[in-house]
């Protein structure tokens, strides 16, 4: 007889996992913006993902109903088309780092908007691990920034931004479109949202003149569409099925350690690490272990 994975052992493995793709994402983004713009490496990002999971989608269109549409075109602005342009924009003048770091909100605005909208409740235990993963993340941010908050730079709003959408992504896909399978919320979401990509990269952007003369254009390009393939398309997948089998809490811890891995990444690409890095990054993970303890 095979054994059954352990529910806990297959949630963990999901969410390191889905924290070694998404730490590296930053890096990818980086070497995107050598050279393409925000705009065209938000939109390659969506286009490929989109394009690599169509076949998926085709199939999955007969299995919809009316009511699941206008979610799915929610759970596809709010949790890949806004902030895949919102971290490049970002990025353009905050390092690789500090935008991994900054991600770290998602939980506490992932249980904000549960708590207001979604009627989710709240445990001491929860509210206390994220709050202490919310202050390893501030350390971070300060010891990103030198120590000197007044230094913090302000394009680290965008990224505020789109882990507040994340956290309505969270709840969406938790409450909202619980009958439907983590490949058919991502593939059809990105199929949606896919057309609007492709046209601005293609009519609105200097997009095909820069990939035929730009030097280290075909680099670029690679890593963004690696980045669209595994960091958008897989690990959307892995993701939602998260979702689907803990709590949008638990899958927004993912977003704990991330900052880890994007600091290591930031570390070997020349970018500076200070001691507020380490007291923020065992703050991150004593919040991860707060949050979810004696949790099934």
């Amino acid at each position: 007889m095979t054994k059954e994975i352990n529910p806990n052992l297959l949630a963990w493995g999901l969410l390191l996992i889905l924290a070694l793709i998404w730490g590296s994402s930053f890096i990818l983004i980086k070497r995107g913006l050598d050279v393409y713009s925000a705009g065209e490496v938000g939109a390659i990002r969506i286009v490929s993902a989109s394009l690599f999971l169509l076949p998926f989608a085709v199939g999955r269109l007969k299995t919809l109903h009316k009511r699941h549409w206008l979610f799915l075109f929610s759970v596809g602005m709010f949790g890949s088309f806004l902030p895949a342009f919102l971290f490049a924009k970002a990025q353009t003048h905050l390092p690789s780092s500090v935008a991994g770091i900054i991600n770290a909100l998602t939980p506490l605005f992932t249980m904000i908007l549960g708590a207001l909208f979604f009627m989710q409740k709240i445990t001491a235990k929860t509210a206390i691990g994220l709050v202490t993963g919310f202050l390893g993340t501030a350390a971070l941010i300060l010891a990103g920034s030198g120590g000197d908050a007044s230094e913090f730079n302000l394009y680290g709003l965008y990224v505020v931004l789109a882990t507040i959408f994340y956290g309505a992504n969270l709840n969406l896909i938790k409450y909202k479109i619980p009958d439907l399978t983590a490949r058919t919320i991502t593939s059809v979401s990105l199929l949606i949202v896919g057309p609007v990509a492709i046209t601005y990269l293609f009519f609105f952007t200097g997009f095909v003149e820069k990939v035929q003369t730009a030097e280290g254009a075909i680099f670029s390009l690679g890593a963004v569409v690696l980045l669209g393939v595994m960091g958008t398309a897989v690990a959307l997948i892995l993701f939602n099925q998260l979702v689907k089998i803990t709590s949008p809490i638990f899958t927004s811890s993912v977003t704990y350690i991330i900052p880890i891995i994007a600091v290591l990444w930031g570390l070997l690409d020349g970018e500076h690490l200070y001691f507020g890095h380490y007291v923020g990054l065992v703050l991150i993970i004593l919040g991860v272990y707060l949050a979810n303890r004696n949790k099934k």
